[in-house]
């Protein structure tokens, strides 16, 4: 079993309160969570409007695999024109770990 993660560190565009915030960040995690069957959530920076840390969570049996979704989710996110993608951090975590 493996288990795939994602960290999106996003720059919102012209966003002004935490609730124009919302209605950026929702529909990105809603859409990764609908297309690919992963874990997604808001995982940081909640209090401040023009920065968004979205968490993505993918558990296969294969490497490929997850290499491929967590590919998808990652072009999906730096496709979208409302935000800036920041940065990426990506990890596997294998039956090897402890």
């Amino acid at each position: 079993m493996y288990v795939g993660t994602l960290s999106f560190d996003l720059l919102l565009g012209d966003v002004r309160s935490l609730k124009e915030k919302r209605s950026v960040v929702r529909p990105i995690v809603a859409e990764l969570h609908r297309k690919y069957a992963v874990s997604v959530a808001e995982v940081g920076d909640q209090d401040l409007y023009r920065r968004a840390l979205i968490g993505v969570a993918a558990v296969s049996g294969d490497t490929g695999h997850l290499t491929d979704i967590l590919d998808r989710c990652e072009r999906l996110v730096a496709a979208r024109p409302e935000v800036e993608l920041l940065s990426v951090r990506r990890r596997f975590h294998g039956d090897h770990d402890d």
